[in-house]
């Protein structure tokens, strides 16, 4: 029974997970999420080009696993997907495999987000990291687990070819090419649209994919684009003409006093909180140490984020990482952060975060 249960409910959350529109049958989880791994083929001439940017404010592949040797606290195997939420825990487990953490850490990278939320429901993962909306979605159909803290803020930018966007504002009478039709990155330009009051005057364009995108906006130079990091740097260091015009991160915060644009979030199994809550605590802080040192040095964690297969190149890692906003916040500040980000998806489409806002133990603060 056990067995039929949890088939169910990765069945259902196959359907649901991302918020993905009805219409949309043959988009997958890996593909509605915001984690996608750039597939550009970089042009050597250029990559080695500073892109023109303001200053920050995929293909199914096998498990990525790292080992790491017996240490004095607990055991915890992390599960998580290629992309930015994954890219600040790489100093964290290489100071694990090298015994210089408190706790043990096992870290399997996954290609696809039905196979990290599958490991969340059967009790494989003890830790995992999420897509903010595909967190709250599983909650509402399995709980089992809370959030501790959020990974990763926004990652989201509009880029165009020439220099006529410099706020959201500016985006009245213009079109803008984006992929993920009834997921988050759409949902979270129309709340940035709303809220300027222009969301009638701005045409949306949907495309399957981002390259596409890219293609697009080669084609029309009037048309502006909407991408996640690290694909804007990959893009941009193909396409030196490409400039980042505006960040969905800032411009939220420009409009919002209760909400963040939050990519994604870091969850811990109810047994494992239940059972550990000191070791927790310990990887709470040894976590934030750890994104401290990605952001400090870009170039070292680059070559990690690299070698683990999260960006298929070093060069991209290191110029992304600073646009990447990659934080761990957690208690009080991130319950208020997440639950108003949420509340901005459920607003729009209940489905985005599962039917319902979660309850309040899917908030863990440590108090």
């Amino acid at each position: 029974m056990k067995k039929a249960f949890i088939f169910l409910v990765i069945t259902a959350l196959l359907i649901t997970l991302c918020a993905c529109a009805a219409g949309n049958e043959t988009t997958t989880a890996a593909k509605c999420s915001e984690e996608t791994e750039p597939k550009l083929t970089m042009n050597p001439e250029i990559e080695t080009k500073e892109p023109q940017t303001q200053e920050p404010t995929q293909t199914e592949a096998p498990f990525i696993t790292t080992e790491a040797p017996a240490a004095n606290g607990a055991e915890f195997n992390i599960y998580s997907l290629k992309g930015p939420t994954t890219m600040g825990i790489v100093t964290l487990l290489e100071e694990s495999k090298n015994g210089n953490t408190v706790n043990t850490y096992h870290s399997t990278i996954c290609a696809a987000a039905d196979e990290v939320t599958a490991a969340i429901v059967n009790g494989d993962a003890d830790i995992a990291l999420l897509p903010a909306n595909a967190a709250a979605a599983l909650y509402n159909k399995a709980g089992g687990f809370s959030v501790v803290a959020i990974n990763t803020l926004g990652v989201l930018y509009l880029v165009e070819n020439g220099d006529t966007v410099q706020s959201v504002e500016d985006l009245a009478g213009k079109t803008v090419c984006l992929t993920g039709k009834g997921t988050t990155p759409e949902y979270s330009l129309r709340y940035l649209l709303a809220s300027y009051g222009i969301e009638d005057q701005v045409n949306l364009e949907f495309k399957s994919e981002a390259q596409e995108v890219v293609a697009a906006l080669s084609e029309d130079m009037s048309m502006i684009g909407l991408l996640p990091q690290p694909f804007v740097i990959a893009a941009m260091m193909q396409n030196e003409n490409l400039r980042i015009a505006v960040d969905l991160n800032s411009e939220w915060n420009t409009v919002s006093a209760d909400s963040s644009l939050v990519t994604g979030v870091t969850v811990v199994r109810t047994e494992v909180l239940e059972k550990n809550p000191e070791a927790v605590k310990a990887f709470l802080k040894e976590a934030a140490e750890g994104v401290d040192q990605v952001n400090s040095d870009p170039e070292a964690a680059a070559k990690l984020i690299a070698e683990l297969g999260i960006v298929n190149k070093d060069v991209i890692a290191a110029k992304a990482i600073p646009f990447c906003n990659l934080v761990c916040i957690d208690g009080a500040g991130m319950k208020d952060m997440l639950s108003g980000y949420l509340k901005t998806l459920f607003d729009q489409n209940p489905k985005a975060v599962g039917g319902s806002m979660p309850a309040e133990e899917f908030y863990y603060t440590g108090e």
